[in-house]
């Protein structure tokens, strides 16, 4: 009598298929975030780190690739609205794991080569009247920075928040895949670019003059849960200025929306600057960053509007 139990191949083969078109069913951001946990671990081999660091990113990221597949694989599949919706927001925190696991990476270091260089512009802009111009209206100007500086980490979730609230929640793809690129990215970076802020290298040097409640909670933030391993380029530029862009792409029409992020942008990133955060190459070097995203996510779409039209 023939066996009616599945053989170890046709389950393997199962399992393959369901892969494949869990792959086939990904969004664009959600691409970004598979192929970057992929990377780091990598990234373990590339890179003269401790064998339990490549052990532990794998085990971490492994399950993490593999759930994530697994939802996108049921979302296609039976359309679960849950699951859809959870997809929204899945990257947005896959980018606080990647930004702990970048901590994983940290290594010390005695000469500070990079910072000493990068210093030199921070000095010339705030001894060159940039310090003072801040502060010319007392503690007003310096607290609305830190602010701006502190609500860096909710722009991302406002914006997604934002294209819900608007009937956008289809566009939520074309957003994610600016923003994710343009933090993603930086993250990437860090172990190749190992510093320290200037508010710890150079303590004490071109600080600002008002030391606010909302200054002090920014240095209780980063004391508590900043990492070490490297300041450019800045994370907090790319991910502000990266959410304006990527608003912007996904709901053009909403100006007021863009303004507000755009602003926001702006303001932290004088804020990295001012505040001893970061050095001003890292600010530029976020700005440039985004703009990179912006450009690889308009490359994206056009691909996949060309494919679509080709197989019409």
């Amino acid at each position: 009598m023939a066996s009616v139990l599945p053989s170890p191949l046709s389950a393997a083969a199962k399992a393959g298929a369901a892969a494949v078109e869990a792959v086939n069913a990904a969004r664009s951001s959600e691409w970004v975030v598979l192929v970057f946990l992929t990377y780091a671990a990598i990234l373990t081999a590339a890179l003269p780190v401790p064998a339990a660091l490549g052990v532990r990113v794998v085990l971490v990221n492994l399950p993490i690739v593999a759930a994530y597949t697994t939802v996108i694989y049921l979302d296609r599949r039976y359309h679960i609205y849950a699951l859809s919706i959870a997809r929204d927001w899945v990257p947005l925190a896959v980018v606080i794991l990647a930004y702990r696991e970048m901590g994983w990476f940290a290594q010390p270091h005695l000469s500070y080569v990079l910072e000493s260089n990068w210093v030199v512009w921070d000095r010339v802009v705030l001894r060159g009247g940039g310090r003072a111009m801040i502060e010319s209206l007392g503690p007003i100007l310096p607290s609305i920075l830190e602010i701006a500086y502190s609500l860096v980490y909710t722009l991302a979730p406002f914006a997604v928040a934002m294209l819900y609230l608007c009937g956008h929640r289809r566009h939520v793809d074309r957003f994610l895949l600016v923003f994710v690129t343009g933090v993603l990215l930086c993250y990437a970076q860090f172990p190749f670019w190992p510093s320290e802020p200037p508010r710890a290298v150079f303590y004490g040097q071109d600080f600002p003059a008002y030391d606010t409640v909302f200054r002090r909670f920014n240095w209780w933030m980063l004391g508590s849960y900043g990492i070490h391993t490297s300041v450019f380029p800045s994370a907090h530029v790319a991910g502000a200025f990266a959410a304006a862009f990527g608003v912007w792409r996904a709901m053009p029409e909403r100006r007021w929306l863009r303004r507000f992020l755009l602003t926001m942008a702006v303001l932290i990133a004088i804020a990295t600057v001012y505040g001893r955060y970061h050095y001003l190459a890292d600010a530029t070097a976020g700005l440039a960053v985004a703009l990179l995203a912006t450009g690889f996510a308009y490359v994206v779409e056009q691909r996949q509007q060309f494919r679509l039209a080709a197989a019409q």
